[in-house]
């Protein structure tokens, strides 16, 4: 009894950790022409891309929220915001990604709403829940990855990664 549910965990956190690690496999393999050159990051949770129509884009992560890099009137700099910044600018600087979109496709400032993958196929949004630099924001009717997002982020936060490492 105590191997099976041994195995039952090992099971568990071994589909999060390769649904985490590529989530693309469901839709198939994307091609080369299903990728946009990031152009810049503003932070940890959104950036802008090329699109197909060569014009600019500003993409807005569906599902997490960084901590804020800049204060603003109704928002103060957040814990570990520059390091979630830096990280994603370090991911993204001079990459393709390739977008994929739930059911609301743009929030009320116009942006964008994706899920980001990179080229490597590195599913974005769920890794940075995963290393500690995002926290689950779930908007309904945007909640695709919901469940994932919330294993990772609980699991983030029990080994205090990132913004979960607090002094």
């Amino acid at each position: 009894m105590h191997l099976q549910k041994s195995l039952s965990w090992f099971f568990l956190i071994f589909l999060i950790f390769s649904i985490a690690g590529n989530l693309d496999a469901a839709n198939g393999p994307a091609k080369n022409d299903d990728f946009l050159q990031v152009e810049k990051v503003v932070d940890g949770d959104t950036f802008w891309v090329i699109n197909k129509k060569g014009e600019r884009e500003k993409i807005r992560l569906i599902g997490v929220d960084t901590p804020e890099v800049r204060r603003s009137k109704n928002k103060e700099i957040g814990h570990y915001g520059k390091e979630a910044s830096d990280f994603v600018k370090n991911l993204l600087d001079g990459q393709r990604v390739r977008l994929e979109y739930d059911v609301a496709k743009y929030d009320r400032y116009k942006r964008t709403l994706a899920y980001v993958y990179l080229e490597d196929g590195t599913f974005l949004n769920a890794h940075l829940v995963k290393e500690g630099y995002a926290a689950v924001m779930t908007v309904p009717p945007n909640v695709k990855h919901a469940d994932l997002f919330v294993d990772l982020q609980r699991m983030a936060r029990k080994k205090k990664k990132g913004l979960w490492n607090i002094p």
